[in-house]
């Protein structure tokens, strides 16, 4: 039984000579060199050296990938980004279409570009292993905005945080609900909430604990302090001296407090949500870099548009208790155990090589740039390789993609760099040279 097949076009390539085809739906496009990695456009039919009927491919023919359009640096911004930030510069869109595919006649004996480990080639649907997390994310998203409104970047920036064993260092003015969200997501994960407000007399063993006698038993007892929660808030985080943040940098890596030469393990899933004011500089202190580094994320809360602000009057204004609503109207969706489980789930998402060198190149260059007087270390490589999986076990799939890097460059880097002298006074912001710097970098092709 016969069937008709697409003609093709045969050309040589500008540069090595090499005789190449490609289908004649790739007329017009980009199409790279596998020989010589030159990239030019495929000319129409009557332009190449004719056009012939597609012969058996012998075994040494190896594909040869168009280049899309969107790998060219654009000057648009990501505008459906939640992580683009409030003003400031989006990052470069990118494209997760299959590219077209052409070959090499068989003189050419190329090697595909592929992973050394396993090629994305095809996957782009859902993938059913990673359904389940998928319709939870959806379900606690759509949990909160019950009571929560408006705010993705925060709620989705917190989850990505919760699920990839995180914290979250919040940037916003008084009164945007923070303290409401922290509790609406404890009550819909069924987590303990803690809030701890920071304060210029505040002792470390106000957060951590301490011991105290007990003239019952006649010996020492510990008693915890607020620390020993699942959700803690550290209001105004940066009200308090530097003694009173170093008490938060062993529990924020490591999971546990050491008082006395006795370490007191806390219970997982842990996530500290601090919050410092950009407006108020009067009685605060800077936090240092080894505290900063623990946070996973930074995010800049802006203030809701106006639908969402009418929207919260109308919740938020009938004199109704909140801790009624809070055991009312939301549905406890997962538990602790659930959450960890999820979370070493997240750890089988597939991260390709180049994909984890496109990672390591966007944090070693950020030590190099010009601009910058200190760079990224590399656990904020870590952060990036974690919450791409994450995000890519939201979408539902089991690997990631450059888009889900993108989507977190900003709020996992802009507080880990430092910025020169020379680039403050000329008034450049970090997040708008981060974007410069990513904008440099070859998205790589999965």
């Amino acid at each position: 039984m016969s069937s008709s097949t697409p003609e093709i076009i045969e050309f040589p390539c500008s540069s090595c000579g090499k005789r190449l085809r490609v289908g004649l739906e790739a007329v017009g496009k980009k199409a790279r060199c596998p020989q010589c990695d030159n990239v030019q456009v495929v000319p129409a039919a009557s332009e190449a050296s004719g056009t012939n009927p597609p012969a058996q491919q012998s075994p040494a023919e190896q594909p040869l990938t168009a280049t899309p359009a969107e790998a060219e640096k654009p000057s648009g911004t990501l505008g459906d980004d939640l992580f683009s930030g409030s003003g400031q510069p989006g990052l470069p869109p990118l494209s997760e279409q299959p590219p077209a595919q052409a070959t090499t006649l068989p003189d050419a004996p190329a090697q595909p570009i592929r992973s050394t480990t396993t090629s994305l080639q095809g996957h782009h649907t859902d993938d059913s292993a990673f359904s389940e997390t998928r319709d939870l994310f959806q379900s606690i998203t759509n949990e909160i905005s019950k009571i929560y409104v408006g705010q993705e970047e925060l709620v989705l920036g917190t989850l990505v945080a919760l699920f990839s064993g995180g914290h979250v260092l919040i940037e916003s003015a008084p009164g945007l609900g923070k303290t409401l969200f922290v509790r609406t997501l404890g009550r819909v994960l069924g987590c303990d909430f803690g809030r701890v407000q920071f304060t210029a007399d505040l002792m470390p063993s106000d957060i951590t604990g301490a011991p105290f006698f007990d003239m019952k038993s006649n010996e020492f007892r510990f008693r915890p302090g607020p620390i020993f929660t699942q959700l803690l808030l550290a209001d105004e985080i940066n009200r308090s001296p530097a003694k009173t943040h170093a008490a938060l940098l062993e529990v924020m890596q490591e999971f546990r407090v050491t008082i006395d030469g006795t370490s007191h393990k806390i219970d997982r899933p842990f996530l500290v949500m601090a919050t410092q004011n950009p407006i108020e500089s009067e009685g605060t202190y800077n936090l240092p870099e080894a505290q900063l580094d623990r946070f996973m994320f930074k995010l800049n809360l802006d203030y809701p548009s106006e639908l969402e602000e009418a929207e919260i009057l109308k919740q938020h204004s009938q004199q109704v208790d909140i801790n009624k609503r809070l055991d009312e109207e939301l549905q406890v969706l997962t538990s602790p155990a659930k959450i960890m489980e999820v979370t070493r789930q997240n750890g089988d998402v597939l991260i390709a090589d180049k994909l984890i060198d496109y990672i390591n190149q966007i944090v070693r260059l950020t030590r190099k740039w010009p601009q910058f007087h200190l760079g990224a270390s590399p656990r904020a490589g870590i952060t990036l390789m974690q919450g791409a999986r994450t995000l890519a076990a939201f979408n539902g799939r089991d690997y990631a993609v450059p888009d889900d890097v993108v989507q977190i460059a900003l709020p996992a880097l802009r507080h880990r760099i430092v910025l020169s002298a020379e680039a403050e006074v000329e008034g450049h912001t970090t997040d708008e040279l981060l974007t410069e710097l990513i904008r440099t970098i070859e998205v790589p092709r999965l």
